[in-house]
This record gives structure tokens, C-alpha cells and sequence, in this order.
């Protein structure tokens, strides 16, 4: 005769594999804003280069949700440049530049492709 005697439960496998699921989607979301990123590297008007290398994301997380936060460090004098580039600016005469709208149309449809994938992840269930 064989006989099987458990002690205890199952709550640090069962945390362990709610851990792993959790990083699984975060996973996703590293992905997504890696190509973020380079969207938005592509589509920054480009004089010396440095706002356009100076994007980055990162990715925000508590226990009931997760968020990309797509950023750039490129700062001259307090002043944030892919901001300027995007809604425009006084010049030091009196003059204007006009901004050109850029980030929009880059990050638009990868926010598309996302919506895209929870909504096929919401219907699969």
C-alpha cells in the first residue's frame, strides 16, 4: 500500500507563479515601449540628434495596474526640448517657431497596437 501525507498548502507556489504571470505582462509592456522609443527616436526632428537619442520609457507598476511613461531627457537650460519641438517657441528677438506636431502621429499607433491586443486578450477569456 502507498500512501501520500501533505503537510501544509500551496500559497508560495501559487505567489511564486502569480509573480511570473504579472512579470509575463510586463514583459509585453517592455516590448511595447522599446518600439515606443524607437517610434518616437525616428520621428524627432533631427539637428544635432541628441533629443532624438534621449527618449525613454519606463514602466510603472502597483497591484492593480501597469503604465508606460515615454519620456525625454534632453534639457537645455531648463527648458525641455522635444516639448518646444513639438508646440513651438518665443525666440530671444520676439519672434515665433512654429511647433510641429510629431510625437502624436509616431506614438499613436502603437497605442493603437495595444488596445488592439487587450481587446483580443479581454475577448479570448
Amino acid at each position: 500500500m502507498i500512501t501520500f501525507r501533505q503537510k501544509g498548502d500551496f500559497s508560495k507556489t501559487t505567489q511564486y507563479f502569480e509573480r511570473l504571470k504579472e512579470f509575463m505582462k510586463l514583459g509585453i509592456l517592455d516590448k511595447y515601449g522599446r518600439e515606443g522609443v524607437e517610434a518616437l527616436s525616428s520621428a524627432t526632428p533631427v539637428e544635432s540628434g541628441v533629443t532624438a537619442a534621449s527618449w525613454y520609457y519606463e514602466i510603472e507598476h502597483s497591484k492593480d495596474s501597469a503604465a508606460i511613461s515615454f519620456s525625454n531627457s534632453h534639457v537645455n537650460q531648463g527648458v525641455p526640448i522635444a516639448i518646444i519641438l513639438q508646440y513651438g517657441h518665443g525666440t530671444g528677438t520676439g519672434g515665433w517657431v512654429q511647433g510641429r506636431d510629431y510625437i502624436n502621429p509616431a506614438i499613436q499607433p502603437l497605442f493603437d497596437k495595444i488596445a488592439e491586443e487587450a481587446w483580443k486578450e479581454v475577448t479570448r477569456l
